[in-house]
């Protein structure tokens, strides 16, 4: 009877390594809500400070807390647009450009192109900088929306200012 319990040293290895899978699963979950909490609480300062791949993901929350259903596109091949916003009857294609200079109109002749591709009904250029006067004049020719950082600023302020009535 007691023979039915014994344990192998191979069933021993498995048992072992399964637990010590959970227990990595488990912390990489808690750093990656750890992350994204930190990336939801940044200010201006820490948007100047991030990669490109975090901005996006920076939008990504900043934009589902404001409705939308934001996702990220792949890094490669992604036609021009970094997020893809849907909503009923809509969709928009996003250009996310962390820059430490103006943007120019690279990034409007981007965002137009992926406008077609993905079938959009908008399309956005969001930056944490401004906009040079000749990708202002595009964007506007094209019905780009330019966000600049004076309007993020605006719109992380209000996402803080919901965050805190909702406390």
């Amino acid at each position: 009877m007691l023979n039915e319990y014994i344990v192998t040293p191979a069933l021993l290895i498995a048992l072992v390594l399964l637990v010590w899978s959970i227990r990595e699963d488990f912390q990489a979950k808690k750093r990656r809500k750890e992350w994204e909490q930190k990336i939801r609480q940044s200010g201006i300062h820490e948007v100047d400070r991030m990669k490109g791949s975090e901005f996006e993901v920076f939008l990504q929350f900043l934009l589902q807390s404001h409705g939308y259903q934001a996702r990220v596109t792949k890094g490669s091949g992604d036609y021009g647009a970094d997020l893809v916003l849907d909503m009923p009857g809509k969709r928009i294609v996003v250009q996310a450009k962390r820059y430490s200079k103006k943007v120019g109109v690279r990034a409007v002749q981007e965002i137009v192109s992926a406008k077609s591709y993905y079938k959009a009904d908008e399309c956005w250029v969001i930056t944490n900088n401004y906009f040079t006067a000749p990708a202002l004049k595009l964007g506007n020719s094209n019905e780009v929306l330019l966000i600049d950082r004076d309007e993020l600023i605006e719109w992380m302020l209000e996402d803080k200012e919901e965050e805190v009535i909702a406390k």
